[in-house]
């Protein structure tokens, strides 16, 4: 038994010294002997740990664990993906699986209804936004091991028995499971009569084909000129990114280089094929959550004073991942290179190789970005993301807003609104009210939503040290009066950050009324962006004294 044992374990580890040991051959810098000896000491750990340990362990899950606490060293993006985690990397690709058609947050305890597609079987079942599923097919959540979203997957036609919470209600529904199509553009119109507005959510296999139709479809009912809306896209494929700009500039133009210590990574993509419409007046719409591929079209379309960028400063991810097929259909998704867009600028904003003393990567600093030129000489920057043509305020999350955002108190207070507001005769007459917004804060303080600033963990590690060294009463009275002081100053940040917020709580609650395609028709004739955006556009010397 124990030879049985031996082999299970030390076959999987032979597998990986052999594969990490074919590659450093290849490697620039001739360092076979280190990778050699780590994976050595590794290899032995291992077995001594399984063969001699007290308890019975997992051999797999320890793997699992070390693999990925290796990666978390290095950088976000850089990651281990078991059979599961590929399958859901290919539907991130080509936007298609088979499901329910929900998106889906899963916790520890259920799965969270975040929004149901409109017209696929959650929706047609009757499930909302804000249902807490608890069970699936008889299969409880909480005692599920894997990643319990894994349960609402199979094929085409199945059918499956879902148990949810809604408003403290325990309800049962049976659907069944159809493939999905996920859009990459799911929404294009006209907000006005020569403006056209198109909406690109991820840049997934689908992006240019339905981006290029779009903008032919606008043409074609009279746009003039083009808002495209790259907000809150976190990105996709690179190829993807390059052939959205080429929509926009001939064929032949460098888009995108990458560059890398592995020479064979080290390329530049330009355009190739013939564009649809080189002179349409164009804004970009970005904000802090438009990344990676977003970067690379607002950046060029900046570069080469294409367009105007309008809205906040993006994300700054200039990396470039490539998944890596390793044993057993998983997969390694691996950073090799940077990359940098026409004028030369890599728009990277952490230093994943610099961390500050609780491990975080720490944030280029604004005295070290360096210069570049657009094409017609106007300065843009480095290290920080895409900084738009022209910032709004609004645009751009605070803390306190992110803090908001992350405690899902904007989705959760949409859900209670939603609830006790279900007759809304016109929606686009609707708006979140100034008495709305006192509620939400109301809402805030009965949850117990806290905040953290980083003044505030100073003072508190200030405290701590005050304490050990026996200071006096006087330094307690006033560290206490800092503390009262911060608290107010955080209820004062909320109603500075006020517009901002009831525009993020007007989103969420459209949607469950009106579902995503009727936000985007609630977007054209109240979001301050694009108001902001067709304003420029219908200004054609104000658009032209962006790019000059």
């Amino acid at each position: 038994m124990k030879t049985i044992l031996k082999r299970k374990i030390l076959i999987p580890i032979f597998a990986i010294a052999i594969l990490f040991t074919g590659t450093a051959f290849k490697t620039a810098n001739n360092n076979f002997f280190e990778i050699a000896k780590q994976i050595e000491i590794f290899t032995t750990l291992f077995k001594e740990l399984n063969m001699n340990y007290v308890d019975e362990t997992n051999p797999a899950d320890l793997m699992d664990n070390a693999i990925k606490n290796m990666l978390n060293e290095l950088d976000p993006y850089t990651q281990f993906y078991n059979e599961q985690d590929v399958e859901a990397e290919r539907i991130k690709r080509t936007g298609d699986y088979t499901g329910i058609g929900a998106r889906i947050k899963t916790l520890k305890d259920k799965l969270l209804v975040i929004e149901p597609y409109k017209g696929y079987p959650a929706d047609k079942a009757g499930l909302k936004a804000g249902d807490e599923i608890i069970k699936v097919d008889g299969q409880t959540v909480i005692d599920y091991k894997d990643d319990a979203g894994n349960l609402l997957k199979g094929t085409p036609n199945s059918s499956t028995t879902i148990t949810y919470v809604r408003q403290g209600k325990t309800k049962t529904t049976t659907l069944k499971r159809s493939e999905i199509e996920i859009d990459a553009v799911p929404h294009f119109s006209m907000v006005n009569e020569t403006t056209g507005y198109i909406v690109l959510k991820k840049f997934n296999e689908k992006a240019s084909q339905q981006t290029g139709y779009a903008l032919k479809d606008l043409k074609a009912q009279g746009a003039k000129s083009i808002i495209l809306d790259l907000r809150s896209n976190p990105g996709g494929l690179l190829s993807e990114a390059v052939n959205v700009v080429n929509l926009f500039v001939p064929k032949g133009q460098l888009v995108v280089t990458t560059k890398s210590k592995v020479k064979k990574y080290n390329r530049t993509y330009y355009t190739k094929r013939d564009p649809i419409d080189t002179e349409i007046p164009v804004v970009v719409l970005i904000n802090g959550r438009s990344a990676s591929a977003s970067e690379i079209v607002s950046g060029t379309i900046q570069d080469l004073d294409r367009g105007v960028i309008v809205g906040a400063r993006s994300f700054g991810k200039g990396l470039v991942q490539r998944p890596k097929k390793l044993t057993y259909g998983t997969q390694l998704k691996v950073t090799i290179s940077r990359y940098y867009t026409p004028s030369g600028r890599c728009i990277q904003a952490l230093d994943y190789w610099n961390k500050d003393e609780k491990g975080n990567a720490v944030r280029v600093k604004q005295k070290d970005y360096n210069a570049f030129k657009t094409r017609n000489g106007r300065k843009v920057f480095d290290g920080g993301g895409v900084v738009p043509d022209e910032a709004l305020e609004y645009s751009k999350n605070s803390a306190i807003t992110t803090a908001i955002l992350n405690n899902q108190s904007v989705f959760d207070y949409a859900t209670k609104y939603y609830y006790s507001h279900q007759n809304i005769e016109d929606i686009n007459k609707w708006k979140f009210t100034d008495s709305d917004f006192e509620n939400f804060k109301n809402y805030l303080k009965k949850t117990g939503f806290s905040f953290e600033t980083e003044t505030e963990k100073s003072f508190a590690k200030a405290a701590e040290i005050a304490k050990t060294e026996n200071l006096d009463e006087d330094i307690k009275r006033d560290y206490n009066a800092l503390i009262e002081n911060l608290n107010n100053s955080k209820l004062k940040a909320i109603d500075e950050n006020k517009s901002q917020l009831m525009s993020l709580l007007s989103d969420e609650i459209i949607k469950r009324y009106v579902y995503r395609e009727g936000l985007y028709d609630y977007y054209k004739i109240h979001n301050a962006e694009i108001k902001k955006a067709t304003e420029i556009l219908n200004n054609p010397s104000k658009y032209r004294k962006y790019l000059n």
